[in-house]
């Protein structure tokens, strides 16, 4: 039997024995959240958990966060590129608003984006390879990467990649559940697959004064409308359109008495594009048009640009193994096309360093209607995490098998 089958096998053994195991680990996950660099729980679960596999464990600086290197059969298989699979550990500042016994325990704070199923799922294929190397030994090493912080800025990526996550490491894979596929199916996509994205945050200043009398101070309230209609209409005439550019502004606040022009005022929004050459620069552009719109009204802006992250833009040759990856542990027909998305994903920054490849991973409750990520009541097919496991598990073989 070929080390492909073989794995595969164990795969399908492991989950035979550990599938309630499985949906346990992600339900406890999923009841107590942990926002980033906060994972402090999560982190002792999964050190505790991958030792219990026989492996050892090591902490990210942070004290969140954990990579796990599974060694290689014997000294020459050592010696390939190790392979890196990496699972994001991190939850939301959103209430959990779903009638579920494994709703979230902790006030505020919810797995609204299936980080909870994506380390569940990374915990499983740590259960298949440990059973695996006690039987076999593995042709190659495997990193595991636990990764604290992705919906933080800038991402818990950039953490891991300053600490050695990639050192020795040829091509890196991650997964992220879709809830607009279906259980089963995986989306695939060669090239971008989602957004680069920036964050901005506009404090405004004016001398403040009374609505009766706007001519004897500057209306920063008016000034804030103007931002909010204005620099969006600007944008898309000075970007090319094919770039997608969008910004949608997210919080404004200003003054709290109907009859007083206020002093301060904030609006924070999010820049989203498809063209990452666009990414490198537009932050100039912003920040021009910001001070041109409100310079007439007198109120001054205090500009915060922050950096997100790039579009991940995955490598052709790793697309191909997820696809005959996909096709031998699921079948054909569980592979689907995917469109890049506006969605940012800190995944991105790995793969200034490495090749990469991210997959959409389907967790689609049968006859849900739209559902989305980052909502309160968002949940996942949990059979999707058996089909996670196989699924990662069939990338490691064929990459040794390519």
């Amino acid at each position: 039997m070929s080390t492909s089958s073989s794995l595969l096998a164990t795969a399908n053994e492991w989950l035979s024995a550990h599938s309630p195991q499985l949906r346990d680990w992600r339900r406890d996950l999923h009841a107590h959240p942990e926002v980033g660099f906060n994972e402090y729980r999560t982190t002792d679960v999964l050190c505790d958990l991958l030792s219990g596999f026989g492996f050892s464990p090591k902490r990210f600086s942070s004290g969140t966060g954990v990579i796990c290197d599974v060694a290689a059969a014997d000294p020459d298989a050592a010696q390939r590129p190790i392979i890196a699979l990496r699972a994001d550990i991190d939850a939301l500042p959103l209430p959990d608003l779903k009638p579920v016994p494994y709703a979230s325990q902790n006030e505020g704070v919810c797995h609204a984006c299936g980080h909870d199923a994506h380390t569940a799922i990374l915990l499983g294929v740590a259960g298949v390879f440990s059973r695996f190397a006690d039987s076999r030994g593995l042709p190659g090493p495997v990193r595991l990467i636990f990764q604290p912080a992705e919906e933080r800025m800038p991402g818990g990526s950039m953490l891991a990649v300053a600490e050695g996550a990639l050192e020795g490491v040829g091509s890196i894979y991650a997964l992220h559940c879709d809830p607009r596929l279906d259980a089963g199916q995986v989306g695939l996509r060669v090239g971008p697959i989602t957004a680069a994205f920036d964050q901005l945050d506009i404090r405004l200043h004016g001398p403040g004064g009374h609505t009766a009398r706007p001519q004897l101070t500057a209306d920063l309230v008016y000034a804030m409308g103007l931002l909010i209609t204005e620099l969006p209409g600007l944008l898309s005439r000075r970007v090319d359109p094919r770039a997608a550019l969008s910004l949608v502004w997210g919080a404004a606040a200003a003054g709290s008495a109907a009859n007083a022009i206020p002093r301060t005022g904030v609006l924070r929004g999010t820049l989203r594009m498809l063209d990452s050459e666009l990414w490198e620069s537009i932050s100039l552009l912003v920040t021009e048009l910001i001070h041109q719109i409100v310079a007439p009204t007198g109120v001054t802006a205090e500009i915060g640009y922050e950096r997100g992250v790039p579009a991940v833009t995955n490598d052709p040759d790793l697309v191909a193994i997820q696809t005959a990856a996909a096709t031998l542990a699921l079948g054909a027909a569980a592979v689907a096309p995917t469109s890049q998305s506006m969605g940012g994903e800190d995944f991105a920054w790995y793969l200034r360093t490495v090749p990469g490849a991210m997959a959409r991973l389907g967790t689609r409750i049968p006859g849900a209607e739209g559902g989305d990520l980052h909502q309160s009541s968002f949940d996942i097919d949990e059979s999707a995490l058996a089909v996670g496991v196989r699924f990662t598990t069939a990338i490691v073989a064929q990459s040794w098998a390519s």
